[in-house]
């Protein structure tokens, strides 16, 4: 139901705005920035829950704590870049929206490295 209420939202604000873009362009935009607020507002509750289960599963499988933390900023980084991108986007700024994308991208691609080294440490141990 929780994700009803959400694409509700999510519509129930676009169709709201269509209607104030041809009247009010700016408000548009403030009523877009507004809905997508509130729906990082509900998801950033739902990230507490996402936590609290990956530190109980580290609890059975023991994984270092870096790497978790690595994985939940790489989530992170990407939530918050598609919702800029999309949002620059919205504003008429695509240009900015994709050079936004591409740096999130770039970003996590070199907050993985640790990970992939280690991977590649783990495979070499199996292999020597």
């Amino acid at each position: 139901m929780e994700v009803v209420k959400i694409v509700m939202l999510g519509m129930t604000g676009v169709v709201l705005a269509l209607f104030l873009k041809e009247t009010k362009p700016e408000y548009s935009l403030y009523l877009s920035l507004a809905v997508g607020i509130c729906i990082f507002t509900f998801m950033a509750q739902k990230l507490s829950y996402l936590l609290d289960s990956v530190l109980k599963i580290q609890e059975y499988v023991p994984v270092d704590t870096k790497y978790l933390t690595i994985l939940l900023k790489m989530i992170g980084a990407a939530y918050i870049g598609q919702f800029s991108a999309s949002i620059c986007k919205d504003a008429g700024y695509g240009a900015i929206g994709n050079q936004i994308e591409i740096f999130v991208k770039l970003y996590i691609m070199v907050m993985s490295m640790p990970v992939l080294l280690a991977l590649m440490e783990a495979i070499y141990g199996f292999l020597v």
